[in-house]
């Protein structure tokens, strides 16, 4: 798409935001960040095959996530009580994230133009941001496939310098 928003780079500062999540907490990034890699990651709809898949997979690799000092976020459009229900229905264990203005997913560029059966929409396009303990962008992951993402994440979390 020759407008697709911008996306933060690697090397840059993330965007900072305060949002509700499903934990019931509000989640500042700005008090998280240079403590910790962060995973942040944005997806289009709570309880969908593909999200649910993702979210899962997250979960599962918890341990190892962990192990590495890394937190999981997940964002998305939903507002805070369908993200706390999706949470609960799959006992997820990091919390989601409610951007149901979708003000951040459009400042970090991931609030796109969408087709589907010919009809055009606005939605997230699937993308994760690997933060860095530097406070920086380390990788973006854009055009995620669900299934076995959790896996490629912790790859460049355990190969890159974090």
């Amino acid at each position: 798409m020759a407008n697709a928003p911008k996306l933060p780079a690697i090397g840059e500062k993330p965007p900072v935001f305060s949002l509700p999540s499903s934990d019931g907490e509000t989640v500042d990034l700005a008090a998280l960040l240079g403590k910790h890699p962060i995973v942040l990651y944005f997806y289009p709809k709570d309880d969908t095959p593909g999200c649910t898949t993702q979210a899962c997979g997250f979960r599962d690799s918890a341990a190892s996530y962990k192990k590495a000092g890394a937190i999981v976020l997940g964002v998305s459009p939903d507002p805070v009580d369908r993200v706390t229900k999706f949470a609960r229905k799959f006992h997820l264990n990091f919390p989601l994230l409610a951007d149901a203005d979708h003000a951040i997913s459009e400042r970090y560029g991931v609030w796109q133009e969408k087709s589907m059966y010919g009809k055009k929409y606005m939605g997230i396009a699937r993308t994760t941001f690997l933060i860095g303990k530097n406070a920086k962008i380390l990788h973006v992951f854009e055009k995620v496939k669900p299934a076995g993402h959790e896996a490629e994440v912790l790859e460049k979390l355990e190969g890159g310098s974090h």
